[in-house]
């Protein structure tokens, strides 16, 4: 059953749509992230356009997020002050993202660079989280009695002035810390049409050493309210959100998010950490290889963009 895209100007089968959106919905419910580090490099694979994939998925992004963290909330798994501080900077990186997006696209680099991005993240960060996963796997199984090591070292940057308390997490930090790390997370917002939780969740468990449990649903409150901004700015500035694609995408999401939270409140932290980590190296290997494949044309027919 094919539906025509009116942005994307193309035709797409809904069943494939409405897929993707409940394995992104999944995902956002198991691991506290919007799920687009996933759906976004899917639908470049299936034919929509990069520019129009990021600025749609970060719709659905939203969705997720909604019903992920109704569900978190009635927990008490929320940090409220923590994921405030976040958003601070989340608002003020979004908007900045947004901005360098549309000068990416005005200078034709943009495909590229969401392509290159993506690999560089998400290579990395899936390495790292294996890696710590399968580590603290064969500790616990060598010694079950041993006491868990801390999550986080304290560098640097924790002795910053300007220190609050995150009573909730049970944290003493400077807020400059979460303030630049929601900056960040809403630079990716807006390039990549990601919530960022795939660089927000292990930033806030290694970095900033908040528990798992607390960092799922606090992590989905800040994914909320950046990804809402970065939906707005793009309609507004570039004309790129895809209502049609959008829809599909939320509800498969609405029926996805609620089956990851059942499954991640019945698994470990260390196992989840580990499901993350190889479903982030699968998409960055499956992105690597469309950007070192040789293009079926080495040229391409279309309209020419005059600059201004």
């Amino acid at each position: 059953m094919e539906i025509y895209l009116p942005i994307a100007e193309q035709s797409m089968n809904v069943f494939v749509l409405f897929a993707l959106g409940a394995a992104a919905g999944l995902l956002a419910g198991m691991f506290g992230v919007g799920g687009g580090f996933l759906a976004t490099p899917l639908l470049i694979f299936v034919g929509i356009p990069p520019a129009v994939a990021v600025a749609s998925q970060a719709n659905q992004v939203v969705a997720n997020s909604v019903s992920s963290l109704q569900v978190q909330w009635r927990r008490g798994n929320v940090d409220l002050r923590m994921g405030l501080v976040l958003l601070l900077g989340g608002m003020i990186g979004s908007s900045a993202g947004v901005t360098l997006f549309t000068w990416l696209k005005a200078i034709g680099q943009i495909d590229f660079v969401i392509a290159v991005l993506y690999v560089i993240l998400l290579s990395s960060i899936g390495s790292l989280m294996l890696f710590e996963s399968v580590r603290t796997w064969f500790k616990r199984r060598r010694n079950p009695t041993a006491p868990r090591g801390k999550l986080h070292t304290h560098y640097l940057v924790h002795r910053l002035p300007w220190k609050m308390r995150f009573y909730k997490s049970k944290l003493y930090i400077s807020a400059f810390l979460p303030i630049t790390l929601g900056f960040l997370i809403g630079i990716l917002s807006a390039i990549l049409g990601v919530g960022g939780g795939f660089v927000l969740v292990p930033a806030m468990i290694y970095l900033l050493g908040m528990p798992t449990t607390v960092v799922i649903g606090t992590s989905n409150f800040q994914i909320l309210f950046v990804a809402a901004n970065v939906v707005f700015l793009q309609a507004a500035t570039n004309g790129t959100v895809d209502v049609v694609l959008a829809l599909l995408l939320i509800l498969g999401g609405v029926v996805g998010a609620p089956i990851g939270s059942r499954i991640a409140a019945r698994l470990p932290g260390v196992v989840l950490r580990a499901l993350m980590g190889v479903l982030v190296l699968a998409v960055a290997t499956e992105l690597l290889f469309e950007l070192l494949r040789t293009p079926a044309s080495p040229y391409s027919l279309g309209p020419r963009e005059v600059l201004p």
